[in-house]
């Protein structure tokens, strides 16, 4: 398993914002703190370096990270639009994932999840992902960043789903049914 060294952190805070009338999600408060605050703020401790995916409001999601990445693509493209517009500024062997709005976000998820990842990545998998004991949660994952290169290829398809992207990879799933409130996630505005 790597060390924080290897690991860089990317939380998702790139989508149109459909189901909250087309707010920018990361912003909403929850808390008396934005959701993206929350989320940053329990990944950071587990990764060496944050990433924040973001299509708008960059210059309030720098203050949250190490550094933000912006889509590639136009048009809000889905989570896997982030993961790609990341590689360029991955370092290490593994990219732990969460999304911006799970403000209760395990503090033990990079660990867990980087503990079911073979080291040697020769014959184990290359994605652990949580399952909160009634859904997977594809976007809490830990991904071999040597992957990643695969994605243009999927997003030129006009493929769009996280599952069907993994389904092309090792993948292992990762039981967090003792934490199942950590995977509430706040998608309203109220």
């Amino acid at each position: 398993m790597g060390t924080t060294r290897d690991i860089t952190g990317l939380v998702l805070a790139g989508g149109a914002g459909r189901r909250v009338g087309g707010h920018d999600k990361g912003l909403l408060e929850w808390r008396g703190k934005p959701l993206a605050a929350h989320v940053a703020g329990r990944l950071r401790p587990q990764v060496n370096r944050l990433l924040i995916s973001c299509n708008r409001n960059a210059q309030f999601y720098r203050t949250l990270a190490d550094a933000t990445v912006r889509d590639r693509r136009r048009d809000y493209q889905g989570p896997l639009a982030g993961l790609e517009a990341a590689m360029p500024h991955l370092g290490g062997e593994f990219l732990v994932i969460a999304p911006c709005d799970m403000p209760l976000l395990p503090l033990n998820l990079a660990r867990d999840l980087l503990a079911a990842l073979d080291p040697a990545g020769a014959t184990g998998p290359d994605i652990a992902y949580a399952n909160d004991g009634e859904r997977d949660q594809y976007l809490c994952a830990a991904i071999r960043v040597g992957i990643l290169p695969s994605l243009g290829e999927f997003l030129d398809e006009g493929q769009r789903a996280v599952r069907h992207w993994y389904a092309r990879h090792r993948c292992v799933v990762v039981d967090f049914s003792a934490q199942a409130e950590c995977f509430a996630n706040y998608n309203s505005l109220e």
